[in-house]
């Protein structure tokens, strides 16, 4: 659906991933009632629901914020990145870096992806085969040589690299922290995006959204150990690792990680895979 005026209601996309758990984290635990039709799925559609008009608000990973952002405008103050590691977002190869000849690329990941693509071909000057498939790791390296993994999956990859040290039989690249490395700026995955079309029509609520995720996502941040406990019920790490791994994130938007983001926008323009941009738009909040 789009274009019109769009329900009142607004249609809010959520990412089913750890990394997204303290945005969401107070919408539960502060008591404040919003008045949403939430929408869980995986980054590669809610991405697609939000650009056809299936969501009003919602993630969006900043390689396709940057092909739609037309259609879209941002909400401030409210990201997903890292100013060095992220441990989330990962190349993990069964042979060295230089011998890798093919890559299986997660089909959750559009901007890691990206990354992966920039340190294989313009960094270390390799010219793999890439083929998508589903996150699972066993099954993407008995396919290829290596896998580009996001998420919980790539989460769990990096701390089980981190454990085994020396011993870890596969060779693990933190793409956040590759990114920082060359380019001395933080990097950001994904975004919260509005459609244009109902940010124009019903700026209250837009307003009304946007307060309660920056709300939410303060509590969390202030309740980081609680948050990692809660979470550490349900998953095969500690709440020592989640803790760290919630830490690491960055989910602010100022002016460092607009330089990074418009550095990456760069490099992407640069290979053909999003439009030239000078800047992008917020919406008025």
């Amino acid at each position: 659906m789009t274009g019109g005026p769009g329900p009142a209601r607004p249609r809010v996309g959520h990412i089913q991933f750890l990394n997204c758990l303290p945005l969401y984290w107070g919408l539960v635990h502060s008591g404040a009632l919003l008045d949403v039709e939430l929408t869980k799925d995986t980054p590669d559609r809610l991405n697609e629901a939000l650009v056809s008009g299936d969501l009003d608000i919602g993630p969006i990973s900043l390689v396709e914020y940057l092909r739609h952002a037309d259609d879209l405008v941002v909400l401030p103050d409210i990201a997903v990145g890292s100013d060095g590691p992220v441990l989330s977002v990962a190349l993990v190869s069964a042979v060295p870096l230089e011998r890798i000849r093919s890559v299986a690329l997660g089909s959750t990941s559009r901007t890691g992806v990206l990354l992966a693509q920039i340190l294989l071909e313009d960094k270390l000057g390799l010219a793999p085969a890439y083929a998508s498939m589903p996150p699972d790791l066993p099954l993407m390296l008995r396919e290829a040589d290596a896998a580009v993994l996001i998420g919980d999956v790539a989460l769990r990859a990096v701390h089980n690299a981190e454990r085994a040290g020396s011993t870890h039989p596969l060779h693990v690249v933190d793409l956040g922290a590759a990114w920082r490395d060359w380019s001395g700026l933080p990097m950001v995955f994904a975004l919260w995006a509005v459609r244009r079309d109902f940010a124009l029509a019903h700026p209250g609520v837009v307003k009304e959204v946007h307060s309660a995720f920056r709300g939410s996502l303060d509590l969390a941040l202030r309740q980081l150990g609680t948050v990692a406990r809660h979470a550490a019920r349900w998953e095969a790490l500690d709440a020592t690792t989640l803790t760290r791994y919630f830490t690491a994130l960055d989910f602010s938007l100022g002016e460092r990680q607009l330089e990074g983001l418009m550095a990456f926008a760069g490099q992407a323009a640069a290979r053909g895979v999003v439009p030239a941009r000078m800047g992008i738009v917020f919406a008025d909040v």
